[in-house]
């Protein structure tokens, strides 16, 4: 029995050395390369830890320009529902928008009409692949299957006139000078106030080729993945002859909701399902964009308090 008191008193004395030791360790002063590493790895902490919940559960954007106006300005800063279309691993380094390869988890649902919608920009109308990441923000106004036809500036869906969204903004100025030579697809000669209709494909559509159409299914085609090429007066996919194209994902058609201020689908096109990954719920943060921080009081005044809180629908 007296060697077990023994024993724990030994190894109780050996527990409170070991305890002031290392007290002692961290009081002593770390050297500059310490300190800097230090730093660095709570640095890289915080920054994995901001990617796994931006690319899981909520993450921030902020509003870049005013096509959504009057439903969110440019400076508005909104937090955004990523279960909803389907978490995912982080898309982006944050702070150095550098593009990580990704996976996407099962959503709620897909989106609907109606919906606001945050997705990774397609790219152009002539870009196979985006200049850089950039996430966008626009109104699906139709899903994969709908047809989508604007009737001087009025939204018809299925043929059925669609309302206005309650903020949306609608002018009766004209489109600009060549606007027919911008839109998407090329060579349809549609404009912003007086465009289509167009089918939003579908997974499973099959889109006859020819020689006079390949011009506007081209860089649709090679966005999902094809090489192609004519040879001889043929259409080659991958090499091999095809008349026609079946579409292999979802897509849906966005607008802006400042119809006559919005560079949408209508000028880059169609936004594949796969690419939508929020939706905003509330802006938490507002002021104006066009104050450089430089100037930190003008842009602490021009704070938008009456915003702060306002939901996004």
């Amino acid at each position: 029995m007296v060697q077990l008191r023994e024993l724990a008193r030994s190894a109780w004395a050996q527990y409170r050395e070991a305890r002031r030791r290392r007290k002692a360790q961290r009081r002593k002063p770390r050297s500059p390369g310490e300190a800097v590493t230090s730093w660095v790895r709570s640095l890289l902490g915080a920054l994995l830890i901001v990617m796994v919940l931006n690319g899981l559960a909520i993450a921030s954007f902020v509003v870049p320009t005013g096509s959504m106006e009057g439903t969110v300005q440019a400076g508005d800063f909104l937090f955004v529902n990523r279960v909803v279309f389907g978490p995912s691993t982080p898309q982006i380094i944050p702070f150095f928008n550098i593009a990580l390869p990704y996976m996407r988890l099962p959503g709620l649902r897909q989106p609907q009409r109606g919906d606001v919608i945050v997705f990774i920009f397609p790219g152009y109308r002539d870009e196979v692949e985006p200049r850089e990441f950039q996430y966008y923000l626009k109104r699906c106004v139709a899903v994969a299957g709908d047809t989508v036809e604007l009737r001087n500036k009025r939204l018809f869906v299925n043929g059925v006139e669609q309302p206005l969204p309650p903020h949306a903004v609608v002018t009766h100025l004209p489109p600009p000078p060549g606007d027919q030579y911008r839109t998407f697809p090329r060579g349809r000669g549609y404009t912003r106030d007086n465009y289509g209709p167009i089918r939003v494909p579908k997974r499973g559509d099959t889109i006859g080729l020819s020689l006079s159409t390949l011009l506007e299914w081209d860089t649709f085609i090679r966005r999902e993945g094809h090489a192609i090429a004519v040879r001889d007066g043929k259409i080659l996919i991958d090499g091999k002859p095809a008349s026609f194209y079946v579409v292999e994902r979802d897509y849906c058609f966005g607008l802006g909701d400042n119809r006559d201020n919005s560079e949408d689908s209508r000028y880059w096109g169609f936004i594949p399902v796969d690419n939508v990954v929020g939706r905003p719920m509330m802006v938490y943060w507002s002021w104006d964009p066009l104050i450089p921080l430089s100037s930190f009081l003008d842009k602490l005044g021009s704070i938008r308090w009456g915003r702060i809180g306002t939901l996004v629908k």
